[in-house]
């Protein structure tokens, strides 16, 4: 079963960037579509990006020219980078796997299986 981990969170100045990564254990990450989906506080879950087994990329609107996905398949790993961040995305942001084909990829979370803990990102001056 496909176990990730992200990292990469902390806090930063608005303005500012960071670098999220979301590393698979056991399983090759090729095999799955990867979703980067984030929460805060009394709100709902929010998709952010996902990027297909191909290579295909989805961005929310929120975060569209901001954020940028990508995955490395031979280190197992997928990334978001988030320039230009803005207190309105702090939060706890979360990766997860979509065993699809090809350029298959949503920003619907319910579709995604295999969550990992998440990694709190705080955008504050």
């Amino acid at each position: 079963q496909l176990q990730l981990v992200e990292s990469g969170g902390g806090l930063v100045q608005p303005g500012g960037s960071l670098r999220l990564s979301c590393e698979a254990s056991d399983i090759t990450l090729d095999r799955y579509a990867i979703g980067w989906f984030r929460q805060a506080p009394g709100k709902e879950r929010e998709g952010v990006s996902c990027i297909s087994r191909d290579g295909n990329r989805i961005h929310g609107e929120s975060v569209k020219g901001r954020f940028t996905i990508s995955r490395d398949n031979a280190k197992n790993t997928v990334y978001l980078q988030m320039n230009s961040l803005k207190p309105e995305d702090t939060a706890v942001y979360y990766c997860a796997g979509l065993a699809t084909y090809g350029s298959g990829c949503s920003l619907n979370s319910v579709l995604f299986g295999s969550w990992g803990q998440g990694t709190q990102v705080t955008v504050s001056s």
